[in-house]
């Protein structure tokens, strides 16, 4: 394996009744509050009644930005960087999914900053600082809660951008399971889609003597695949939305992928999609990973079968390595569809008459990917061959 230094600074809280820890982990860093939340649906559930009995309790001055988007837009950026500095914000509180929580990453730096944060997310200008920031999580999905990393679309041009910087590591984030009960089906569905994915990037690396790591990721895969499908049929059960919420962090913290290099091209791919067509990233995901997996089976077949035999139990006796590395592609499909997970992009109305425009927005750093380097022509037939 690689060399490597693994350090994660971000104070996990995990388990039921966890939020009446704020209690004590807000005045840490201050009493002038930034609370960000996205639709809505914090206020139907009363969670953002009890954040906000907590921090009264703190005498804590409460400020809101409400109405982050599932695919977090610049301009809602822009609006909590203005807050910020305007009202000399202590500390920033993001109360709900991944995409609050990287909206709210994205508004630590740029109160930090001088210019626009734009300049931050697309490489063009270094992370200096960051306002503190903890999260209370509400939805099992992408990791944000426990990484630096954050995804902001800037819709008026539409480019959609991963950046990560250590600076932007919540400083705490509060997981009870509990608040994960009244997230949508299809929510819910996106949410496994994107753990697995998560998994899949860092399972997909060339680097040798990585057995731990593979293993790692193995087992994940089976947990979420065992719970996903009866946590669909019980969504109140505590232990099911347990399972889940804990792979969710797990799959993206870092863990997994110590002295190794993931591939990331899926998501490269899927991130100009949905700025293109304002997709969910779950969805899209579902649609494309199978579609990259076929397209770059032969340049690690290997490594698919293992997928297949190790995750899907696939049997591979008297088979071909390259049939059996498909029939686990397969099986990932079927898993898919099975827990209700789109297939096609025309699932989405997408056509072809924009998959050029998407090429080139996947394309804006040039060619990308570490488990094999995907090229223009690579990235516009995956998008074909997943209409």
């Amino acid at each position: 394996m690689n060399t490597f230094t693994f350090h994660n600074p971000t104070r996990l809280i995990f388990g039921k009744g966890t939020l009446e820890q704020l209690r004590a982990l807000v005045p840490q860093y201050g009493t002038n509050v930034l609370l960000v939340y996205g639709g809505g649906s914090i206020k139907r559930n009363g969670i953002y009644d009890h954040v906000i009995r907590l921090l009264q309790e703190l005498n804590a001055t409460v400020h809101e930005l409400a109405g982050v988007e599932p695919n977090p837009r610049l301009t809602t950026v822009h609006r909590g960087v203005d807050i910020c500095k305007k009202e000399n914000i202590d500390v920033i509180l993001a109360v709900g999914g991944g995409s609050v929580i990287d909206c709210v990453k994205a508004i630590a730096v740029g109160a930090k900053y001088d210019g626009d944060v734009w300049d931050i997310i697309t490489r063009k200008a270094k992370v200096t600082g960051a306002l503190p920031f903890g999260t209370v999580l509400t939805l099992a999905a992408t990791g944000s809660e426990m990484n630096p990393s954050s995804v902001i679309t800037n819709w008026e041009t539409q480019e959609k951008h991963g950046w990560g910087s250590p600076h932007a590591y919540p400083q705490f984030s509060i997981l009870d399971p509990e608040h994960t009960y009244t997230v949508p089906k299809d929510q819910t569905i996106y949410g496994i889609v994107d753990i697995m994915s998560h998994i899949f990037e860092q399972y997909f690396h060339r680097t040798p003597n990585a057995p731990v790591q593979d293993a790692f990721c193995e087992a994940l895969l089976r947990t979420v695949i065992a719970a996903a499908p009866e946590l669909l049929e019980r969504p109140d059960s505590y232990e099911l939305r347990e399972t889940i919420l804990y792979s969710g962090t797990l799959a993206l913290n870092g863990m997994l992928s110590m002295g190794t290099r993931g591939d990331w091209a899926t998501h490269n791919i899927e991130h100009a999609a949905s700025a293109v067509y304002d997709i969910p990233h779950g969805g899209g995901l579902a649609i494309l990973f199978p579609s990259w997996m076929e397209h770059v089976l032969d340049a690690g077949v290997d490594r698919f079968k293992q997928l297949a035999v190790n995750v899907f139990g696939i049997d591979s006796a008297g088979k071909a390595d390259r049939e059996t590395a498909l029939e686990g592609i397969r099986a990932l499909r079927a898993f898919w569809t099975l827990i209700g997970a789109p297939a096609k992009l025309a699932d989405y109305g997408i056509g072809d008459d924009k998959l050029e425009l998407m090429t080139d927005k996947a394309m804006v750093y040039g060619p990308f990917g570490n488990f094999q380097k995907l090229e223009r022509g690579d990235v516009l037939a995956i998008y074909r061959n997943s209409l």
